[in-house]
């Protein structure tokens, strides 16, 4: 399995970084660089183990995910379950740590394998620069967002 991250410390608590991290709708898009269009699957409302949820990356590509595990404030992990063809699989990981002044650490990784099987050993290498460049223009948008009063304010409306 091929894995690239990218980490950020940002000027909120973990709580509020883990719910800035799973805003959704016009909340979400006003941060997410990556996310073009979103909705959860199966009548679920709201993110949590075992949600799927239907992405479309401003590129076109399409992925439907799911929660494998939702731990707020400190972790969410999704993992493909239908998506590009020239993923066998795709995983993304969020960790959310305190650091010792108040401010959070997020931690974004993401790991996968390309087909086809003779291919990938050069396709994971070029996946690694492109979804690297991807990650890390994500989690500075993610790091906008919680300096955003407008998006800090709504993730903590819907948690009161």
């Amino acid at each position: 399995m091929t894995r690239t991250g990218s980490s950020v410390v940002v000027d909120v608590d973990p709580a509020t970084a883990f719910a800035v991290s799973q805003s959704t709708g016009a909340t979400r898009l006003r941060w997410d660089p990556f996310i073009h269009e979103q909705h959860f699957l199966d009548g679920a409302t709201a993110p949590g183990k075992g949600v799927r949820t239907q992405t479309r990356h401003r590129s076109g590509l399409r992925m439907v995910s799911e929660y494998v595990s939702y731990n707020p404030p400190t972790n969410v992990g999704m993992t493909m379950v239908q998506g590009p063809w020239f993923f066998a699989s795709f995983a993304g990981g969020w960790r959310f740590a305190p650091e010792p002044d108040g401010r959070c650490r997020a931690t974004w990784r993401y790991s996968f394998t390309c087909r086809p099987s003779w291919l990938a050993p050069l396709a994971e290498r070029v996946g690694v620069v492109v979804l690297r460049r991807d990650i890390d223009r994500r989690i500075a948008g993610f790091a906008r967002g919680c300096a955003d009063p407008v998006v800090v304010a709504a993730v903590g409306a819907r948690d009161a």
